[in-house]
């Protein structure tokens, strides 16, 4: 059926469905009619609808078409080749002064929108004066390329720009307002015509048609009877016969197929004829909500309201699939030969429903009558793809699986290609049978002709392929399965149990590093799996130290909203600490404290020494502070006797004030042990430090360790610090 083009709304039929596809597109109505050509293809004109042109005057204006032609293809060549520049500007500079149609072919021929806009500015500084028609192309251009914040500044600078000289009118609005919703922001859209309210735009029928579409995309039937009584009682817009096209539509589609019929209903009182489509989408409508004898009643009135209008194979066929659904398959026939009996020829998809409706009804013994019927009717029918696969579908969800088979080889003999639903329907069939040997053989063929792949318009049901994935699995052949599940999922089609019985058996045969990359794409694509995907992961990572991968993993889990056993988090810090991952470990533990697991206190401390060794103190430090804020402990003093044998003497010395301030019992001995380490590396001021929190504490120490610290102190210049030394020596000896 050929597109229907009504006030910028183009509504045209699909052939694979029978209700209309609505795109919203600029009418070329509002440029001048010496430009219209750019936009759009010429029409045929005959010698006789037109003056005949003197040769000289065509010839004359064929050169001069030629020439803006070539002028624009030069300055977009320049434009597409090379960054905006000074140098660029200038070799445009040559073009000047530009005509319309220049300057309009150029545009158009320029790849991004970006170097577009900067055209048309650099047009307007050379001399250029644009025109609502040259605003309104840009601003689709940039629309259309989804640079929706540009098009909208673009769009409330066109005063300014043009010094008042252009209006901004619903045309404009209509445009930005259209793109948003093109880019599925049907909020922005509603801004936009809030906005275009705010600033004195009366909105048009336009407008409101493609606010309707946009809401209807998104499910918003609410805004949608707001609006429409808004359309009506504020603003006075007389819906037109696009609109009702898009309401009646609309609601079908959102299942309020009473409020379409209402809408149809209503079309009269404001003097509105309905057409075609609309007939054509209020059956389909009323078909999908089962009341197919109502909408046979509608298609029954069509010719009594307008002897213009007659149903066409779109309306049959859409009658046949609702009788059909409700498995009337006599009522069916009776409404395709009545199609037939008025010399309308049924399509491949009207006998491709027949067939289906005798298959979903069991009544396959009239299957080769129909089918006769089918042939004689539409001159031309031959069983497709679709049809054979519906037959052998039948046959298969009967039990029949040698009839299904014998169907698969006939489609070979008739040479009817057979799709990723032919195999999936089989390869299923197969496994519920037990007959797996045939089924993988199947699935190789799938794999090696790379039939999920083809662009044939069939899209696969990934959980078709389930029953094999999973007998693979259990069989040592997960490679194999998952090359096929990697196929399915560069069409964007997968099922997240076929993830899990891929990581599964990874799992069972040792690849668990393959299983992690399953776990990764399954979640990349907002799957959860369960948690004994995790559990098996997790524990197969371990056994393969893997403990970086397993420490992700367990990241992840938390992310699912899963808690690992207490028991894992202790395991895989184990690992982390075992191959000295530092900064793994910490953010381990870190993640323990947050939600609650109680830490081992010598993995605790294992993981501050880790730390440390890494050189990482900072953040040492700051664990063992967050370990004691918790009410946990590390084995301080095993710590202090680590760093003062590894000469991290100064590491050392602040564990010992953090234990002294926190009242954090630590044997003098160890004590004593860093301050003859810091004397001994001659780091005076921080060993008198400790010596000083020692004895603020009131903690003895050796005599000759004090005076070690004096002479120190005494040797490096610090007589003040030397001086409190050794009276203090002098009070301990008195």
């Amino acid at each position: 059926m050929a597109p229907f083009s009504v006030n910028n709304v183009k509504l045209s039929t699909n052939f694979k469905s029978p209700l209309c596809i609505f795109n919203i597109s600029y009418s070329t109505a509002i440029f001048p009619p010496n430009l219209k050509h750019l936009f759009s293809k010429p029409s045929t004109i005959t010698a006789a609808a037109v003056e005949p042109i003197p040769n000289e005057t065509s010839a004359q204006v064929q050169n001069a078409n030629r020439n803006h032609s070539k002028k624009a293809r030069t300055a977009a060549a320049l434009i597409n080749t090379n960054p905006w520049s000074a140098r660029l500007q200038a070799r445009l500079a040559a073009l000047i002064p530009l005509s319309q149609t220049t300057f309009f072919q150029t545009l158009r021929r320029i790849k991004t929108p970006s170097q577009a806009l900067r055209f048309f500015k650099w047009a307007q500084d050379s001399g250029f004066i644009h025109s609502q028609q040259s605003y309104f192309f840009m601003l689709e251009i940039l629309g259309r390329a989804r640079h929706l914040n540009p098009a909208r500044n673009f769009l409330l600078s066109i005063p300014k720009n043009s010094n008042n000289a252009v209006p901004l009118t619903d045309k404009l609005f209509n445009s930005l307002i259209r793109s948003y919703g093109d880019a599925g922001l049907f909020q922005e859209s509603v801004k936009v015509f809030e906005a275009m309210k705010s600033m004195g735009i009366s909105p048009s029928t336009v407008t409101f048609n493609s606010l309707f579409l946009i809401l209807f995309k998104k499910g918003r039937v609410g805004m949608v009877f707001e609006l429409y009584g808004e359309m009506l009682k504020t603003y006075g817009a007389k819906p037109d016969l696009c609109t009702f096209n898009v309401l009646i539509r609309g609601f079908c589609m959102n299942s309020k197929v009473d409020v379409a019929f209402r809408m149809f209903r209503e079309m009269e009182k404001f003097e509105c004829e309905p057409d075609l489509i609309t007939y054509n989408t209020i059956v389909d409508g009323l078909c999908r909500a089962g009341k197919v004898t109502t909408a046979r009643n509608v298609v029954n009135g069509m010719q009594k309201k307008c002897e213009n209008l007659r149903p066409n194979v779109v309306t049959y066929t859409t009658l046949i699939r609702g009788y059909c659904g409700k498995q009337k398959i006599k009522e069916a026939l009776e409404v395709f030969r009545e199609m037939v009996d008025r010399e309308i020829k049924p399509n491949q998809i009207t006998c491709n429903t027949i067939i289906q409706g005798l298959c979903e009804s069991r009544k396959l013994d009239m299957m080769k009558e129909i089918i006769g019927e089918c042939q004689r009717a539409s001159e031309g029918f031959v069983p497709d793809t679709c049809t054979f696969n519906t037959i052998m579908s039948a046959r298969c969800s009967q039990g029949n699986l040698d009839e299904a088979l014998k169907v698969f080889e006939k489609m070979k003999e008739l040479k009817v290609e057979r799709d990723s639903a032919t195999y999936s329907i089989l390869i299923h069939s197969l496994c519920n049978q037990g007959n797996f040997g045939k089924a993988e053989g199947l699935l190789d063929e799938v794999f090696e002709k790379e039939i999920l792949l083809r662009d044939d318009d069939c899209t696969p049901l990934a959980a078709s392929y389930n029953p094999i994935f999973k007998h693979l699995c259990a069989n040592g052949k997960t490679k194999k399965a998952e090359r096929v599940l990697r196929q399915l999922m560069r069409l964007g089609k997968q099922d997240p149990l076929a993830f899990e019985t891929l990581i599964l058996g990874h799992c069972e045969e040792g690849t668990f590093g393959n299983g992690y990359k399953l776990l990764i794409l399954m979640l990349r694509r907002n799957f959860v799996p369960n948690i004994k995907i995790y559990d098996s992961l997790i524990e197969g990572l371990l056994k393969n130290k893997e403990a970086n991968l397993a420490h992700d993993t367990l990241e992840r889990m938390l992310r699912s909203s899963y808690m690992p056993r207490t028991s894992m988090f202790h395991r895989v810090l184990m690992e982390l600490i075992e191959k000295g991952s530092a900064h793994e470990s910490a953010n381990l533990m870190t993640l323990m404290l947050d939600n609650e697991i109680r830490p081992n206190i010598n993995l605790s401390t294992d993981a501050v020494r880790v730390l440390y060794t890494s050189s990482m103190k900072e953040r040492a430090f700051q664990l063992v502070k967050s370990l004691y804020e918790n009410g946990y402990i590390v084995n301080m003093e095993v710590l202090i006797h680590f760093l003062c044998e590894n000469k991290k003497l100064l590491e050392a010395s602040e564990l010992v004030v953090f234990c002294l301030k926190n009242d954090q019992n630590i044997d003098v001995a160890v004590c004593n042990a860093v301050l003859t380490g810091l004397c001994e590396a001659r780091k005076v001021s921080e060993a008198f430090q400790l010596y000083y929190e020692l004895l603020e504490k009131g903690l003895e120490m050796p005599l000759s360790l004090i005076e070690d610290l004096k002479n120190a102190l005494e040797g490096q210049g610090k007589s003040k610090e030397a001086e409190f030394v050794g009276k203090r020596m002098m009070n301990s000896s008195s």
